[in-house]
């Protein structure tokens, strides 16, 4: 994964570590790296990120645990350029994130291509929370019937429970705040495609601070050492 690169290892995965996870800019981590006697770029930082977040998130998938029958699911707004996009999000019954998906557009085709993603990483739930959102029911009815048409288990499979409730899913709602505060420190998005990786980062350090992975020889590394584990 770091053949080739200039700096070391050590020092890639700590310049993307605090970007994802703390409240810096690129130019405080420029500064920052200057204080330890390293020159780093502030934009060579911004490449390091959008390069290995998805390389990362990657292998962190591989050791995430298994999620609860019962989700929660609800999109929230993300400005790119200006311009209003949308993080489709779901948790589980126990807060931990099941599965999200960053969409230019709020209609039936990203709910159903969110919820595809979500049902082919982590199969049928038994109940999703939505709040009044007729998209998304619309979605879930939709996905569920095509994933039970291509069941081979020849089981007569029950639909997924749909539950409307804007107070029920305020867990949800709770759990986007802990990703937008992150966000709302950025000078903002230039394009959806370096926005679709940040926030792919930023969501899988969210993941390892609900110790979402399973290690083998520590159960409850910090975000470092999760960092370095998965990076090996």
């Amino acid at each position: 994964m770091f053949k080739g690169r200039h700096f070391d290892r050590s020092v890639i995965l700590l310049c993307v570590r605090w970007y994802l996870a703390y409240n810096l800019s690129l130019r405080d981590l420029e500064e920052m790296m200057a204080e330890r006697g390293m020159s780093v770029d502030h934009s060579t930082v911004h490449r390091w990120v959008v390069h290995f977040s998805p390389r990362l998130l990657e292998c962190f998938n591989r050791r995430k645990r298994a999620v609860t029958g019962k989700w929660h699911m609800d999109e929230t707004y993300i400005k790119v350029r200006g311009q209003w996009m949308y993080l489709y999000r779901a948790i589980d019954s126990v807060g931990d994130t099941v599965e999200f998906f960053f969409s230019k557009n709020r209609d039936l085709a990203a709910a159903k291509r969110f919820l595809r993603n979500a049902l082919e990483r982590h199969g049928r739930p038994d109940r999703i929370v939505i709040d009044g959102s007729q998209t998304n029911h619309e979605a879930i009815i939709s996905c569920d019937a095509e994933h039970r048409l291509r069941d081979r288990t020849r089981c007569s499979l029950k639909p997924i429970r749909i539950r409307k409730s804007k107070y029920l899913n305020n867990r949800i709602e709770q759990d986007h705040r802990r990703v937008k505060r992150r966000i709302r420190s950025m000078l903002g998005f230039k394009s959806k495609a370096s926005a679709e990786v940040i926030l792919s980062g930023i969501e899988m350090v969210h993941m390892m601070r609900k110790r979402q992975a399973r290690f083998a020889y520590n159960p409850c590394p910090s975000i470092a050492e999760q960092f370095a584990i998965i990076a090996a």
